[in-house]
């Protein structure tokens, strides 16, 4: 099978990539390597996939004309839109920011998909979508979706387009709606990794609120999981949770890196930000039932293998590079 994975160099693109390559499929690669985040760290993500003669990296972005059509040149069995501005606080700052990426460039994957016969394409929602909803759990057809960010709305509103997209072209859209994604690769401003970073360094980390807030923390080998579960079951259009169903407590998140770490935290506590929720938890009746999707790491495991990636690659970081050799010497 031939993929087009849009935002593939990401910490969940990059893992997908991957997962795919390993199964034997074609995969093209787009991702403009937006200075979000250290775009450095990107392009390590995608060091694996690159000694591939099945990858194939198109550099541009999805609102881009010409680097869309180059990544779609060849066509494709499925495509998988991860392409996104994450994150709910900085989309507090930049709504419109969000509004032209999240929104308007997912109509312009849709219509390239649309124009080079894609079979299929998975689209990267958020549990964000759900935001203030009282119903706890969230289902995907039970729980109002009440947006508490612009992130949200954003995504939210892709939603939609996928679905009349869907309507209109009859093309099979899979909507995927993730919970809190953690594990190694992590983008450096999310919970579990700047956490680590800060215990490590010995430094205070800042925890909103009282520490009761409660987040559904998803390893990443399970979401991708879900993703390529949901690749091979293409029927009309569908909506997916890929969370853990579980919820796990602030306050319960640094005690696990404390454990993993073997160190202590010190706690600098902060009034909880506008945009943020109390809580997220994921029904996954659906996910399990239509995609066969079962999660498996829980929140003790993967912290210790996020932790261990960092320090892996933190020691790999600071290693002196051999010196060169001189004339004459072997």
């Amino acid at each position: 099978m031939r993929v087009i994975v849009t935002g593939g160099a990401g910490f969940i693109g990059s893992h997908l990539v991957e997962r795919l390559l390993g199964g034997g499929h074609e995969v093209a690669c787009l991702d403009n390597f937006d200075a979000y985040y250290d775009p450095g760290l990107k392009r390590e993500n995608l060091l694996p996939a690159l000694a591939s003669p099945r990858f194939r990296l198109v550099e541009g972005d999805i609102r881009d004309a010409g680097a869309l059509e180059q990544a779609l040149a060849t066509g494709g069995e499925a495509l998988v839109h991860l392409a996104a501005r994450p994150g709910v606080r900085p989309s507090l700052e930049q709504p419109e920011v969000y509004a032209r990426i999240n929104v308007e460039g997912t109509i312009s994957v849709l219509e390239g998909a649309r124009r080079h016969g894609i079979r299929r394409v998975v689209f990267a929602s958020s549990s964000s979508v759900y935001g203030r909803s009282p119903d706890i759990p969230f289902r995907e057809d039970g729980s109002r979706l009440l947006p508490a960010s612009p992130y949200g709305a954003s995504k939210l509103a892709a939603e939609h387009f996928c679905e009349v997209f869907h309507h209109l072209s009859r093309v099979p859209v899979t909507c995927l709606r993730f919970f809190t994604v953690y594990g190694p690769r992590q983008r450096p401003d999310m919970a579990v990794h700047r956490f680590t970073r800060l215990i490590e360094d010995g430094i205070p980390i800042p925890v909103y609120g009282d520490g009761t807030m409660r987040r559904d923390y998803t390893y990443v080998d399970d979401v991708v999981d879900g993703i390529v579960r949901a690749i091979d079951r293409a029927d009309g259009y569908s909506v997916y949770n890929l969370g853990n169903a579980e919820t796990v407590t602030l306050a319960e998140l640094v005690a696990a890196l404390e454990r993993a770490l073997g160190k202590s935290a010190a706690i600098e506590h902060r009034p909880p930000p506008p945009g943020d929720v109390p809580v997220t938890c994921a029904s996954i009746e659906r996910s399990a039932a239509q995609l066969g999707y079962a999660p498996r790491v829980k929140i003790e495991e993967g912290v210790r293998r996020f932790v261990e990636w960092f320090r892996a690659r933190r020691a790999a970081a600071h290693r002196p590079n051999p010196e060169p050799a001189g004339a004459g010497e072997v």
